[in-house]
C-alpha cells in the first residue's frame, strides 16, 4: 500500500485473490483513517496558527499605539523638559516591554520547533538562585519587598543553567507582580529521591479558580493579571521544563498567597 500511494507500483485488482483483496481493503481503510487524522491535525494547527498570530499582532500593536500617542505628544509639548523626560522614559519602557515579548516568543519558537539542545550540568541551588533574583534587586528595593530562601545549601540541581534561569526568572517575575510593598517572598528548597523542587511562595491575592487551568497557556490573562502582561512567560517556562524531564504546578496557598512548584524529576525514576 506505501509503495502504491509512493507512486512506485500500480494497483491492478485483476491480479487478486479474493483473500487479498479482503486484505487490501482493510489496508484501504486504515489508509484513509490515518489521512483523515492527519487533515483534522493540520486543519488545527493551522486554526492554532492564525490564532497565535493574531494573539501577537494584538500583543505587539497594543504598545506601538501607545509609543504612536506619546511620540505626537513629544511633538507637540517638546517645549516642557519636564514632560519630555515623562515621556522618554515612558517610551523606553514600552520598547523594552517589545523588546521581552519579541524574544520570548523567539525562544518559544525555538522551542517548538526542536531546534534548541539543552545542556544539562550540575548546578549549584544557592549560587542558581542568587544569580536568578539579581535582575530583581533593584525593582525589590523600590518596593522595599525582600526574599528569604530556605534549604538551598547542600543542594545540587541537574539542568541546563541558562534555560532554567529563564523558567525561575519567568516566576519569579509573576510571584514579585502580586507580592504587595514591603512584603516578603519565600523560596523553599527539597529534594528526595524522585525530584527535586523550587517552591516559589508570595502572599498576593492568589490565584482565581477560574483561572487555574489556564495559567500556563500561551497569551492567557487573568482576572488579577497586570496591564502590562502579555501572557507569555509562564507558558515559556512550562515549555523549558517539560524538555528537561520537569513540571511546574501552581496552587493558591491556605492563609493566602499563591506557590509555584517547580520539578526536576531524576532522570533514573
Amino acid at each position: 500500500m506505501d509503495r502504491i500511494l509512493h507512486g512506485s507500483e500500480e494497483l491492478v485488482l485483476s491480479s487478486y485473490r479474493e483473500g487479498d483483496i479482503a486484505i487490501l481493503r482493510d489496508e484501504i481503510y486504515k489508509m484513509t483513517v490515518r489521512l483523515r487524522e492527519q487533515s483534522e491535525r493540520l486543519s488545527e494547527d493551522k486554526g492554532a496558527l492564525a490564532d497565535a498570530l493574531a494573539d501577537i499582532s494584538h500583543q505587539i500593536r497594543t504598545p506601538l499605539t501607545t509609543l504612536n500617542i506619546m511620540t505626537a505628544r513629544m511633538m507637540k509639548e517638546g517645549d516642557d523638559p519636564g514632560q519630555r523626560e515623562r515621556l522618554l522614559r515612558e517610551m523606553n519602557r514600552m520598547l523594552e516591554r517589545i523588546e521581552w515579548l519579541i524574544t520570548a516568543l523567539l525562544k518559544m519558537s525555538k522551542l517548538d520547533a526542536g531546534s534548541i539542545t539543552l545542556e544539562p550540568a550540575v548546578i549549584s541551588m544557592e549560587e542558581f538562585l542568587t544569580r536568578a533574583l539579581e535582575p530583581f534587586e533593584i525593582q525589590m528595593e523600590l518596593k522595599d519587598q525582600s526574599c528569604e530562601i530556605n534549604g538551598a545549601q547542600g543542594i545540587t540541581l541537574s539542568a541546563d543553567e541558562a534555560w532554567t534561569l529563564e523558567v525561575v526568572r519567568n516566576v519569579l517575575k509573576n510571584s514579585l507582580e502580586y507580592t504587595p510593598a514591603g512584603e516578603k517572598l519565600v523560596i523553599d528548597c527539597s529534594e528526595n529521591p524522585v525530584f527535586t523542587e523550587i517552591a516559589v511562595s508570595d502572599n498576593g491575592p492568589g490565584i482565581d479558580p477560574e483561572d487555574m487551568p489556564h495559567l500556563f497557556e500561551r497569551f492567557y490573562r487573568g482576572k488579577n493579571a497586570e496591564s502590562s502582561s502579555f501572557g507569555i512567560g509562564l507558558a515559556l517556562a512550562q515549555s523549558i521544563m517539560s524538555r528537561q524531564n520537569g513540571i511546574i504546578r501552581a496552587e493558591n496557598r491556605t492563609g493566602g498567597g499563591s506557590v509555584f512548584r517547580i520539578r526536576f524529576y531524576r532522570q533514573n525514576v
